[in-house]
């Protein structure tokens, strides 16, 4: 066993989660759904505009492979993560809560003057979050963060499709695709967001370029790669990229592809209250149980059952508590 179930490398963001009403998303003019990149600027309109609403989570450390990392860690498997924060509270928030979880980072020498990322998470009365992100100094994330000897150490290597936004991040992401190639490290891909495949298409064809062993990606986003309106299609332009995949399917569950066989997996009914790091915890769940061997249909059973437990509350991800939950309650240990 190597040392890291997993390695990422991804934004790190602290979130604040506020409930909104569907007209107030629309005279925002937020596009429901969807990451949106803002500035500072932005980002303070839009709470201008909600001062009496009520935050549900306040000043959390989110982003999507952060997410991930920490879900791993909490239900057991060691990870590690690369990111970057400033020297201000947020950052401090932030690596407090990698630690807190168990997360490993290269983060105490390298934090620098500057503004740790936010998002500010508008969550309707469907449970959808729209995301604003101000990416501060992960904007500036580059292969100089990409931590060599933690790859060689790790597993699995996870890249988050928010990396194709920024030309130093996503040099960052193939960096560490190459690096996983060369150490034998397995890599997963996560499409992130629609809008990531659309909008970004030539540079997430890139991270997935010759080859990965594992995408994680929901309806929305497998049906914009695979440019069509059918789940089959989709499935059949997947693998040509991935020799494994998982697509969720919301309320419907998912479908996993083990590289033989297609399964189709169904979700118990829940009361969502926010989807926010729905996929975030589905993927960390994933990556938790195939690193104690279990079987990607098994995986995806479990990973099913974390992400339909974290919509039921809000904020990104559940607690230490509630994983091992999970885990005794799944896997019986």
């Amino acid at each position: 066993m190597k040392p890291y179930a997993a390695y990422a490398i991804g934004a790190a963001l602290v979130d604040t989660e506020i409930q909104v009403t569907e007209a107030e998303l629309g005279a925002m003019k937020v596009e429901k759904g969807m990451m949106t990149l803002v500035d500072q600027a932005r980002q303070t309109d839009i709470l201008a505009q909600l001062p009496d609403h009520p935050i549900r989570a306040s000043h959390t450390s989110g982003g999507s492979a952060g997410n991930s990392m920490i879900a791993a860690a909490l239900m057991g498997a060691p990870t590690y993560m690369s990111c970057k924060v400033a020297q201000d509270t947020d950052g401090d928030i932030y690596l407090a809560d990698l630690e807190q979880s168990g997360v490993a980072h290269g983060l105490n020498e390298q934090r620098k003057e500057g503004v740790t990322g936010k998002c500010i998470v508008l969550i309707t009365p469907d449970a959808e979050r729209s995301l604003n992100t101000h990416l501060g100094i992960s904007e500036t994330l580059s292969s100089d963060e990409v931590d060599e000897a933690a790859i060689r150490d790790s597993e699995w290597v996870y890249l988050e499709g928010y990396l194709v936004t920024s030309p130093t991040g996503h040099a960052a992401a193939l960096k560490t695709k190459a690096l996983a190639d060369q150490y034998g490290v397995r890599t997963a891909v996560s499409f992130s967001d629609p809008g990531m495949v659309k909008f970004f298409r030539d540079n997430m064809a890139a991270m997935v370029e010759g080859g990965v062993e594992m995408v994680f990606c929901n309806e929305a986003e497998a049906l914009e790669w695979g440019q069509c309106e059918a789940l089959d299609d989709a499935i059949t332009a997947i693998k040509q990229v991935a020799r494994r995949f998982v697509i969720t399917l919301g309320a419907e569950g998912a479908v996993t592809w083990d590289g033989n066989r297609l399964h189709r997996v169904s979700a118990t009914p829940v009361e969502a209250l926010n989807t926010n790091g729905a996929g975030d915890m589905f993927a960390g769940a994933f990556l938790y149980a195939v690193s104690r061997g279990e079987s990607d249909l098994r995986a995806t059973e479990f990973a099913t059952l974390a992400a339909g437990e974290v919509v039921k509350y809000f904020g990104p991800r559940l607690n230490r508590d509630a994983c091992l939950g999970l885990r005794r309650q799944f896997f019986g240990d």
